[in-house]
């Protein structure tokens, strides 16, 4: 007997619990990154994106925080539109609250999961000023590892629209010069879903795949160079090496008369 669809209603999102979830997620990303930057390359062309598009932003997952990270580039490239990203079923049913957050099930494995992400999804986008936020790896991938291939979800989604814009997303978190690591990202060029209508899904995938992977080999030069010229700085972080330690730089500094800097380098300040 085949599986069949049950339709799973869109999330309806509570606008006190995200402003507090947000100002909570900020506060915990300044605990523990230094700075968060994105690539100026990319900002411009992502926030032209016209606000009756429907609009998915899909990235690379090499970690934890990047739920975080997504809501903070929402927040910061498309202020005006509401956040929507799939969760494992299993965990949306231990934390339901996150539902009111904007976030979805996605039961990973079978043709019912499959057809109920699709279905959510495009009632998702069918609502004006929305946007999807996914992470097509399906596992957490090291940036510099090409190796995961994208699951085929998304390309299937892209193939059924007729409009829209699709952004590729790229993360990294590395330690330059600070006790605590940068969160770094960049927004690759929007692809244009009207001109690429007559594409099969597995064009759309490979498409996918090169625009993500060359946003990460973008993002990965800049890090590796540490190209602070070529970052635009979101969010300032932590400064500093420890309290007991920076007290005691404090009190060097005042009885020597220079001035007190918290930092030990000079990136992304």
């Amino acid at each position: 007997m085949s599986e069949t669809p049950t339709n799973p209603p869109v999330p309806e999102i509570s606008r006190f619990l995200l402003r507090g979830f947000r100002r909570y997620s900020r506060r915990m990303i300044r605990k523990q990154f230094h700075a968060v930057a994105m690539l100026r390359e990319g900002l411009a062309a992502a926030r032209g994106i016209a606000p009756d598009q429907p609009l998915i932003v899909y990235g690379n997952h090499p970690g934890w925080w990047d739920p975080l990270a997504a809501h903070l580039v929402c927040e910061t490239c498309f202020p005006d539109r509401d956040f929507f990203a799939p969760i494992d079923a299993a965990a949306l049913q231990r934390y339901r609250i996150l539902a009111r957050l904007g976030f979805y099930p996605l039961e990973m494995g079978t043709a019912t999961g499959a057809a109920n992400f699709l279905s959510c999804s495009r009632a998702i986008l069918d609502r004006p000023a929305a946007s999807l936020w996914l992470t097509p790896e399906g596992r957490f991938c090291d940036p510099r590892d090409r190796s995961a291939e994208l699951m085929p979800g998304l390309a299937h989604l892209c193939s059924r629209f007729e409009r829209g814009a699709i952004v590729p997303l790229a993360i990294e978190y590395p330690f330059w010069e600070e006790r605590l690591p940068e969160m770094l990202m960049a927004l690759g060029d929007p692809i244009d879903v009207a001109a690429h209508r007559e594409m099969s899904k597995s064009d759309w995938r490979g498409l996918l795949t090169q625009r993500l992977r060359a946003t990460q080999d973008q993002l990965a030069r800049v890090a590796i160079d540490r190209d602070t010229e070529a970052l635009e700085i979101v969010l300032r972080g932590g400064r500093g090496s420890g309290a007991g330690y920076d007290l005691a730089r404090r009190v060097r500094s005042l009885f020597s008369g220079t001035r007190y800097q918290a930092s030990h380098g000079g990136k992304l300040q």
